[in-house]
């Protein structure tokens, strides 16, 4: 009887971790950032987006990157700022925050995560033409508000 009852709990606690496992494991969708007001300064270029591979290291602002997240590389904004990026061929826009530095290919102007990209419709084409506009952060938005 007692044996039974030990290979239960044991049992028990063999699913419950497998369990535990499966959920930890699922990606983890994050949110859109907000971008309320953008401050003026735009650039336009080549976006590309990466996932992959990466999914799963550790970024340039020490994060995990997450394919599932709206984040980007940029080569010189601040780590955290937030930005809309707008595929000017269909006018689909996407906000992010740069949590990495790059892209380290060609004249590209910004990496995409994949959840971004999909946002704007560039997964199957690998780039596209983009307008990217900053956006105002709190204290920027709340004094360039108008009265």
């Amino acid at each position: 009887m007692r044996n039974l009852l030990q290979r239960r709990f044991v049992s028990k606690i063999l699913l419950s971790s497998s369990f535990a496992l499966a959920v930890a494991t699922q990606p983890a969708h994050a949110e859109e950032p907000e971008c309320p007001e953008t401050t003026g300064h735009t650039v336009t270029g080549i976006a590309s987006w990466y996932g992959g591979k990466f999914h799963g290291r550790r970024t340039a602002s020490g994060e995990i990157y997450n394919k599932f997240s709206y984040t980007a590389a940029h080569k010189k904004l601040k780590l955290g700022t937030i930005v809309r990026v707008t595929n000017t061929e269909n006018g689909e826009s996407v906000n992010v925050r740069i949590n990495d530095r790059g892209p380290y290919h060609g004249n590209r102007v910004i990496d995409l995560s994949r959840a971004a990209a999909s946002e704007i419709d560039i997964l199957e084409t690998g780039t596209e033409k983009v307008r990217i506009e900053l956006c105002a952060t709190p204290i920027q938005h709340a004094i360039y508000t108008p009265r």
